[in-house]
């Protein structure tokens, strides 16, 4: 009974120790050999416009994946023969990657479904398909090439990445909460290249992303697409950007950037044209800074829009002599004509009048030389020096634009001011946001800063109005609008190399109904060509800034 018990005793220990001890080596060993852990990928998060059409959204597609171990050396051939023209890959390459000593082998990422179910017909040793997604851009016809098509919004939305990583734009600023969190599973592969799921490893479950809608409207962003480009060639400019906001939440309605790039194809792009000028582009803004200039002195009370002077056409400042554009003396002025005309020395004029505190402390107030803090990637500003540093002439230059610079969105912002009842508002591309489960969260609208009192912000207005009834800003009047469009022209010729070059930048911005601002739209051309009239924003950037007008209207059925 003793050695019965004995033996009983080492048989029941060596079933524990097989049981326990063993069994884990062999689970690790089995594990080691054939365990896949797969990813269980979560869907990113969509993005719509304000009407609910889908900009950009995930397409499923897979990444064909290969374990050399379950496939037997002599069948190799024929499993690299038969994946080769299904994956445009040379059948060497594909047999090379099958010898590798490898249990996982990805043979070729984000495959197209259709694609991926042939090869899962094939039933193929050792092969097996991993779920995944490519992004997908709502596309239109590319504005210079009808035949081609090209993603709409390109610089606004950026694109993602073959890494599923967002680059530029609302998908590189949004990126962590639009991607979500993967899930994963591991699983056996037998010989015959069945899948059996490992019942004692957890499966992790997918967190799917939050989904965005903008303000973003986007067949008025076709309509800036299209007209921008045409801009662009008519004037034979090298490049140029429109955007259009929305005066009271600080909505971006279109954004649009000429030439730029199709997402959807994006390795196929030149590098250069990924950074958006409207948030990265620093440039100097010229006479539509009159705009802020003449604003703060309403404001502190140095200037009303009939105070007169004698404007000789050029204004001696620290030993430098400031000239207007036409370099004609204009007599006794008015404000409003000033700005009318686009005077630098009326500008200049103001600017003394307010003295460099004030004047300082409205640029700072308007938003130049700071970040706006739109929710896109890649805004860079240039800080104003201390007030303290400045020349006067670099004073006197800055309130017409020249010797300062801006981005668009920066200053756009500060113009909308006037058109926003005196109040700066922050830009915005995302007004609401959808969760995984479909609930949604509408983001606050920043109610602004306030900048001007009633008096002045509706002086500026009337000034504005004149601009285009009466001065530089002719080109936008439309029949219907008499005294609706408000507006302000810029022209500034560029700096290189310490001077100033005969090539200019040129602009126009504006919002209309006057009155009751539907949207405010800055249109900006660079580098146009001709005589330096042809040149001016009157020409170039103003029937530009007309002819998307126009469309908005119609589309959003706004009367006079």
């Amino acid at each position: 009974m003793a050695v019965a018990g004995v033996l009983a005793s080492v048989l029941i220990g060596k079933l524990v120790y097989w049981q326990l001890v063993e069994h884990q080596k062999i689970s690790l060993l089995a594990a080691r050999q054939h365990q896949v852990t797969f990813k269980l990928p979560a869907q990113r998060g969509r993005i719509f416009d304000r009407n609910g059409q889908l900009l950009a959204s995930d397409t499923p597609v897979a990444n064909v994946v290969a374990d050399p171990s379950l496939i037997v050396q002599s069948a190799r051939p024929h499993v690299a023969s038969a994946l080769s023209p299904l994956l445009g890959v040379s059948a060497p390459d594909i047999l090379k990657q099958l010898s590798m000593p490898l249990k996982f082998e990805y043979l070729k990422k984000k495959v197209a479904k259709d694609t991926a179910d042939r090869i899962a017909a094939l039933h193929l040793p050792g092969i097996a398909l991993e779920d995944d997604s490519r992004r997908s851009y709502l596309a239109d016809a590319d504005p210079n090439n009808p035949a081609v098509s090209q993603s709409l919004a390109g610089n606004l939305l950026g694109f993602v990445n073959d890494s599923g990583g967002g680059q530029y734009g609302l998908e590189q600023y949004y990126d962590t909460m639009l991607r979500g969190r993967d899930g994963y599973e591991s699983t056996l592969k037998t010989g015959a290249n069945e899948t059996i799921v490992l019942s004692d490893v957890q499966k992790v479950l997918p967190k799917d992303g939050t989904s965005l809608q903008l303000g973003l409207d986007s067949q008025v962003q076709f309509f800036a697409e299209k007209a921008l480009a045409e801009g662009v060639k008519k004037t034979g400019a090298e490049s140029g950007s429109v955007i259009i906001m929305e005066p009271s939440t600080g909505n971006i309605v279109a954004w649009a950037d000429y030439p730029t790039f199709d997402a959807n194809n994006f390795g196929a792009t030149d590098p250069k044209l990924f950074t958006d000028p409207i948030v990265s582009g620093l440039y100097e803004p010229g006479s539509v800074m009159k705009v802020v200039t003449l604003s703060g002195g309403l404001e502190d009370g140095a200037i009303t829009p009939d105070y007169t002077f004698n404007e000789t056409g050029s204004v001696s400042v620290g030993g430098y002599s400031i000239q207007d554009w036409d370099h004609k003396a204009h007599g006794t002025i008015n404000m409003t004509r000033v700005l009318a005309l686009s005077l630098n020395a009326g500008a200049v004029k103001v600017e003394q009048m307010e003295g460099p505190d004030n004047f300082y402390k409205f640029l700072d107030a308007f938003g130049i030389g700071k970040l706006t803090g739109i929710d896109l990637a890649g805004e860079v500003s240039q800080p104003l020096k201390p007030l303290r540093s400045y020349y006067p002439s670099e004073l006197a230059t800055t309130a017409f634009g020249q010797g300062v610079a801006v981005t668009p969105i920066e200053m756009i912002s500060a113009i909308n001011t006037v058109a926003n009842g005196g109040r700066f508002v922050r830009p915005r591309a995302v007004a609401s946001e959808i969760l995984a489960d479909g609930s949604r969260k509408d983001l606050p609208v920043d109610l602004g800063s306030p900048v001007l009192g009633p008096t002045a912000e509706n002086d500026m207005r009337q000034m504005m109005i004149n601009v285009v009834e009466h001065g530089s800003g002719w080109t936008v009047k439309m029949d219907g609008w008499q005294n609706q469009i408000a507006g302000k022209t810029g022209t500034a010729n560029i700096p290189e190399g310490g001077k100033y070059t005969d090539k200019v930048i040129s602009s126009f911005v504006g919002f209309m109904p006057a009155n009751n601002p539907r949207f405010t739209m800055l249109v900006i051309m660079r580098k146009p060509q001709g005589d330096s009239l042809a040149q001016e924003g009157t020409f170039t950037a103003a029937p530009v800034w007309k002819n998307i007008a126009q469309q908005i209207l119609v589309q959003w059925q706004v009367t006079p």
